[in-house]
């Protein structure tokens, strides 16, 4: 048995994943092992990515680079780089551009998180106060243009226009997701269909630009470079919908901070818009009061409607979906260690579940 077929292993850790994941008992610890291993895996190219990223934040405007630091080094599992590196490796790719195409996708990232901490008027991320909030939202907007700028930078060095075309309109859909979603706020009438676009545009899109880079630059092979743009895709969509199922799964007084956040800006995701179409009418309408309020005084008694009407298990079981599109795809990669790993990744985005 190979390192990767053990669905949840507990050896090996690393710093790189102590550091990323917060550890509980029992499972927790499991999921933390399993990316432990596939962390280990790349553990050089990691360290080169994490060397190469301050190298690249240097800048004669000292508030330039004392926010562009604190953002990048703010925690987080840097699972996108993470792709990049895996997916690489994954079609024998043995050169060093991987590394430098890792650190624009991290920085591609980090000035998303920069501008949507300012749209969102959020105060705090990974338990560290945001950037918008310790110096203001004029900086963190201007540094988030530079983030993207020195991501553009690097890919000139990386002199492949397949990867900028893919780099460039990724950036652009992502872009065109943020104020997709800004115009939802409050919809009432957001479909599904149209839900699942946000995300994609917002949020899956950056996953999938990570793995098909990653295809583009070290394969000839047009099924392994399809493969891993696939993978990146459904990756993302499971990774965004646990996130969703999560805010909506737990005790309203300890996880009450995202859902009702969301609930107070008006914000519907997949666990909201499904249980508007499936619960009773009195339940249905509360819900549409209490989104219509913004008010998160209302999330224990949504918390309550979510559950009984069944858009949880709605939620987790499409998830699961693109958890399971994902992993197939892999079939049509060599059968190595990295596959493996990537293999492992799309099971810890639906172990979360549990």
């Amino acid at each position: 048995m190979r390192p990767f077929e053990r669905p949840f292993a507990t050896t090996g850790q690393t710093d790189i994943a102590s550091n990323a994941i917060s550890s509980t008992a029992g499972l927790a610890a499991a999921r933390q092992g399993a990316l432990a291993d596939v962390y280990a895996l790349v553990a050089s190219d990691f360290a080169a990515v994490n060397a190469l990223i301050p190298r690249q934040l240097t800048s004669d405007v000292e508030l330039v680079e004392e926010i562009g630091r604190y953002i990048v080094e703010s925690g987080g599992k840097r699972l996108r780089p993470l792709l990049v590196l895996l997916g690489a490796r994954a079609c024998g790719y043995e050169g060093r551009n991987h590394v430098r195409l890792a650190a624009v996708i991290e920085f591609l990232h980090t000035a998303t998180l920069l501008h949507d901490d300012v749209v969102d008027r959020s105060d705090r991320r990974r338990g560290r106060a945001t950037a918008n909030a310790t110096w203001g939202n004029a900086p963190s907007v201007l540094v988030g243009d530079f983030l993207y700028s020195r991501a553009f930078q690097l890919m000139v060095e990386l002199d492949d226009m397949d990867i900028m075309a893919i780099l460039s309109d990724a950036t652009n859909t992502i872009a065109e997701g943020e104020v997709m979603q800004l115009a939802n706020v409050g919809n009432l009438a957001l479909t599904e269909a149209a839900y699942m676009e946000v995300i994609r545009c917002k949020t899956a899109l950056l996953f999938q630009a990570a793995a098909h880079t990653a295809g583009v630059l070290a394969s000839d092979d047009a099924d392994e470079i399809s493969a891993l743009r696939r993978f990146g895709l459904e990756f993302g969509l499971a990774y965004q919908l646990v996130d969703d199922y999560l805010d909506y799964a737990g005790d309203a007084e300890l996880m009450g901070k995202n859902a009702g956040d969301d609930l107070a800006e008006g914000k519907l995701t997949l666990p909201l818009i499904r249980a508007l179409a499936e619960a009773p009418p009195g339940d249905a309408q509360a819900l549409r009061q209490a989104i219509q309020s913004c008010s998160a005084e209302a999330l224990p008694q949504v918390l309550d409607v979510v559950r009984r009407c069944g858009a949880l298990d709605y939620v987790r079981d499409a998830a699961r979906r693109h958890a399971d599109a994902a992993l197939s795809s892999l079939a049509a990669l060599p059968d190595t260690p990295y596959r493996d790993a990537l293999e492992t990744l799309a099971r810890y985005s639906t172990a979360r579940l549990s």
